[in-house]
């Protein structure tokens, strides 16, 4: 299966093994990108922990998933967002104020949003969990 968006593909099975209620889910392929994502989304609790699977093709992640997701997804195109824009941003992905986050490559590396803005830096929007 050729993927086009393997972020907005494991993304969605996140979202789906968490609406179901499984405690894990595998996601593939594994890449660099992805692996900061799922840091970022265990270090604020969203997932409880991710590993890496080794199956001789693209790898995959084992998600541990804790309940606390309602839903996660990708932006497609990926934005680029400056820090006084990040207000908006929020407004049109999250479903309210101090709830949930967005996902940002910046150059300091993959982080939420709310480090983006406390290190005053701008980037490219990934996704968004809540």
């Amino acid at each position: 299966m050729v993927r086009s968006n393997p972020i907005s593909d494991a993304m969605t099975a996140i979202k789906n093994a968490s609406d179901t209620g499984k405690a894990d889910c595998i996601v593939e392929p594994a890449g660099k990108l992805l692996g900061s994502m799922l840091r970022i989304m265990q270090e604020t609790g969203y997932i409880a922990g991710f590993e890496f699977i080794d199956d001789n093709r693209g790898g995959q992640f084992r998600v541990q998933l804790n309940g606390r997701i309602n839903r996660c997804g990708a932006i497609n195109p990926r934005f680029n967002i400056k820090v006084d824009e990040m207000e908006r941003w929020e407004s049109q992905f999250l479903p309210g104020k101090n709830f949930g986050m967005l996902i940002i490559s910046t150059p300091k590396g993959v982080m939420a949003h709310e480090n983006a803005r406390k290190l005053r830096i701008g980037g490219e929007l990934l996704g968004y969990v809540f």
